[in-house]
């Protein structure tokens, strides 16, 4: 996770929440976001995993798609098999460009008459700008810079939300309902991003305040800063983009080659697919891995990756302390040679070669619902 240095323009529904909770405040994504409170980043983290964690991700952009044929548009401009993708149901996927790079990955979910997207804060207005260029004859409408979004994230994220819409304790992973919370209107995913079970909560900005103190005042739950979402994510091997994904890294080298169906390979259809069906079918020259630095010192991004001869083979986009693991944890970049769990490497901190190896991801096991 990185801190932007300009100062934010923006501001979520729980801005002023966040400051009577005692939030320590950064810019992010041209946003004045919580790092942490004071919980503190580590109990905050652990707390996420053992009970229930809230966090404001209103900086997310929502969108959505109606009018004309929006599956078939948007099949152009993704690669995620949305023709199958039945009402109700969520699917992660990315846009991609003419060289199979990612613009921003993002979920869809199937409302009926209309696709629901949300997109990445950073991303998001560059994000609208491609669909509406990509998409005639589909009204892209975006729900704007201050519509809710909180993820209640943890094991006992189910038991705690159902006390107010007894329905999400059934939804199965990966898809989206219309309730009422205590009269409230929202929409409610089986989704998040820390790799445990949550839901993901869409709320006018107006009422958006009411959901979570509800939520807030509930035993299990406690206010989750981004310091926190950023460790839970990347011990749970989730990219974060900018910093995983980009431009430059394809779905084959991100390891993303799972959302992308047998139909969607075969037929292609959405930019950069021929560069994506070479690489399925020859390999990529770099993979994404998870890499275990072997003492406690946490390698950080940008963190050059060696191996055994002292070549340079990557380089690390995302590391910090895992605190479930309790070890450090990274991601990154290595050559196809060097891909394989278990290969050693080294990482060049402050100077010094530090033993690594290759590790398997996740780092801690997901716990999405099953049903």
């Amino acid at each position: 996770m990185s801190i932007d240095t300009d100062s934010p323009s923006l501001v979520t529904p729980l801005n002023a929440l966040h400051r009577e909770l005692g939030a320590k405040m950064v810019p992010f994504a041209g946003y004045d976001m919580p790092v942490q409170y004071p919980l503190g980043v580590l109990k905050e983290h652990l707390h996420t995993r053992e009970k229930a964690g809230l966090f404001d991700v209103s900086h997310m952009g929502q969108v959505i798609l109606r009018g004309g044929d929006p599956v078939a548009a948007l099949e152009k401009l993704v690669p995620g098999d949305l023709r199958a993708l039945k009402q109700g149901r969520i699917r992660y996927s990315f846009f991609t460009n003419d060289q199979a790079g990612i613009l921003d990955d993002l979920m869809i979910a199937n409302m009926g008459d209309h696709l629901f997207l949300v997109v990445n804060a950073a991303c998001k207005v560059p994000d609208i700008a491609h669909l509406k260029a990509g998409l005639p004859g589909v009204e892209v409408e975006y729900l704007g810079d201050d519509r809710g979004l909180l993820a209640l994230q943890g094991p006992v994220a189910a038991t705690v939300l159902a006390r107010f819409v007894p329905e999400v304790a059934t939804m199965p992973f990966m898809s989206l309902i219309t309730a009422s919370l205590k009269s409230i209107p929202v929409t409610i995913a089986r989704s998040g991003y820390t790799g445990e079970d949550g839901y993901e909560i869409g709320i006018d900005p107006d009422r958006t305040e009411d959901v979570a103190r509800l939520l807030l005042a509930e035993p299990e739950v406690a206010a989750i800063g981004l310091g926190a979402r950023d460790s839970l994510r990347l011990e749970a091997g989730l990219c974060l983009y900018g910093h995983d994904i980009d431009t430059t890294t394809t779905p084959v080298e991100g390891g993303l080659t799972w959302a992308i169906s047998k139909r969607r390979r075969e037929e292609g259809g959405y930019p950069g697919d021929a560069i994506v069906r070479r690489q399925l079918a020859e390999g990529a020259s770099r993979y994404r891995v998870g890499i275990q630095p072997e003492g406690r010192a946490p390698a950080r991004e940008h963190t050059e990756i060696q191996d055994a001869a002292g070549q340079t083979v990557g380089e690390v986009t995302s590391g910090g302390f895992g605190p479930s693991a309790n070890a450090p944890v990274a991601m990154g970049y290595v050559t196809a040679a060097n891909a394989a769990v278990g290969t050693p490497v080294s990482l060049i901190v402050r100077g010094k070669a530090l033993p690594a190896k290759v590790a398997a991801l996740p780092f801690v096991p997901q716990r999405y619902y099953r049903g």
